[in-house]
């Protein structure tokens, strides 16, 4: 079976990525993290992927975050995918949640540990892939709420 983290870099996604890999450790799972990359660079920006001066490029951003991974997960593989917002009438939460899903039932997730500042609320905010994430009864859900320090 595999742990699966959604990783934008965020506290509460970095709390999600320690407790993941420590139930990996306790559970000698396979521990898989997925940044999703949106093709807009204000996303990008919000979430400090980008500084204001770069120009969006998904290397880039990829690069960063896998460090950041390594440094948090060092046996963890690493997968970062570009999604277009293919549904105009979609936002950037439910495209992410969809691939979320998607590769869940690809890597056949055991659990999926969420960590994101809406999350960490609550689970069905617009703005949140908690909610959709979590509705999918494949697998188990984590949802870190409280940042470690």
């Amino acid at each position: 079976m595999t742990l699966l983290v959604p990783f934008d870099g965020a506290a509460l996604s970095t709390t999600a990525l320690r407790r993941a890999t420590e139930f990996a450790t306790f559970r000698d799972e396979q521990l898989v993290v997925l940044t999703i990359v949106p093709e807009d660079p204000a996303y990008a920006r919000e979430r400090g992927w980008l500084d204001p001066e770069d120009t969006f490029d998904v290397g880039v951003i990829e690069r960063k975050l896998r460090q950041r991974v390594r440094d948090l997960a060092p046996d963890a593989d690493f997968r970062c995918e570009l999604i277009e917002n293919v549904e105009p009438v979609a936002s950037e939460a439910t495209d992410v949640a969809r691939r979320i899903r998607e590769v869940a039932g690809e890597v056949d997730a055991s659990v999926v540990f969420v960590g994101s500042e809406n999350a960490g609320r609550v689970t069905n905010p617009l703005s949140s892939v908690g909610s959709p994430v979590a509705d999918t009864p494949q697998y188990d859900v984590y949802i870190a709420r409280r940042r470690d320090e």
